[in-house]
């Protein structure tokens, strides 16, 4: 059974127009049965496959100048769609940035918040996000029962979202620890890091901490707390349910409330600099939390474990 947000469907990749190119800067590896097909294609793009793919450990593509795909044209398009269709990428290309967590019984998507786009998608929608079940299902789980508690404790409205927030840590008998902001940005300094601009923004974030108005900068989200709920929800959907058992589940559930306190911290300093914090800006934290944490197993569950 596939289980799935209602926004799901919604995403469009915007190709050139995407400023974070995710044929940029990533290592792409070839699915065994994607590269049968290059190596069987006999046409002028022979040479151009034969040229660019490393057979080292898993085969990938070899990057080019400043990281680009091969494939990836001087106007930022992929030569493998405008030659032949979708259908000829790898399945990481063609899935990118959608994710599948499989459960028992079911295989649960989404779209990951390292792509802008999908970004753009998940934290614009104002009303609360639903899952989208194929087939009625009665729930026996109770890790995803619990998940699926948890949600509609984020999704709340009448209560605001720290307050939510501490209701999840409640329910879920989680004690979190008690590290600073400053205390976090020196962990995340520490772990792989793809992007310098996250370094950069991390640091300006432990050195201007104290200065930071939280209270204005909460007055002046009041009618954009949606965003948040649907990054917190975003969190507990795509990394709560494969919690091998409840003691793990705690420690995701410390992982949120780690999250929130970061993103909304780098947006309360943007604020705090500038008097203003606009949703593009939202967009970028959110993105480099994303692909900076969710994106690198190491790093993820060193934060699950300190969290």
């Amino acid at each position: 059974m596939h289980c799935y947000p209602d926004y799901y469907n919604e995403f469009q990749c915007i190709a050139s127009k995407c400023r974070h190119n995710c044929c940029i800067g990533w290592e792409i590896d070839i699915d065994e049965d994607t590269l049968t097909r290059y190596e069987n294609t006999n046409d002028e793009f022979s040479h151009r496959f034969s040229e660019n793919i490393s057979y080292e450990d898993v085969p990938h593509f070899i990057l080019g100048e400043n990281e680009r795909c091969p494939f990836l044209n001087n106007k930022n398009l992929c030569d493998l769609i405008c030659k032949y269709s979708h259908d000829y990428l790898c399945d990481i290309c063609k899935e990118h940035p959608r994710f599948h967590n499989e459960l028992p019984g079911r295989v649960e998507s989404g779209l990951g918040l390292c792509c802008e786009e999908a970004a753009r998608l998940i934290l614009s929608k104002k009303d609360p996000v639903r899952l989208v079940y194929e087939k009625d299902i009665v729930e026996s789980d109770e890790i995803i029962i619990l998940r699926d508690k948890i949600i509609e404790m984020l999704q709340n409205r009448e209560l605001g979202i720290e307050h939510r927030i501490e209701d999840v840590l409640k329910i879920c008998c989680a004690k979190c620890t008690d590290r600073t902001i400053p205390k976090w940005c020196d962990i995340l300094l520490s772990l792989e890091r793809m992007d310098e601009s996250w370094g950069t923004m991390l640091e300006q974030l432990k050195a201007t901490h104290s200065d930071i108005k939280y209270e204005e900068f909460d007055r002046y989200m009041a009618d954009r707390i949606h965003e948040y709920e649907q990054f917190c929800v975003y969190i507990i959907y795509r990394h709560f349910a494969n919690s091998p058992n409840l003691d793990d589940a705690k420690m995701r559930a410390c992982f949120l409330n780690f999250a929130y306190a970061i993103v909304r911290a780098l947006g309360a300093m943007i604020f705090t600099q500038t008097g203003s914090f606009d949703f593009e800006s939202q967009v970028e934290i959110v993105r480099l939390f994303s692909s900076e944490i969710e994106y690198s197993d190491e790093n993820i569950h060193e934060l699950f474990d300190l969290s």
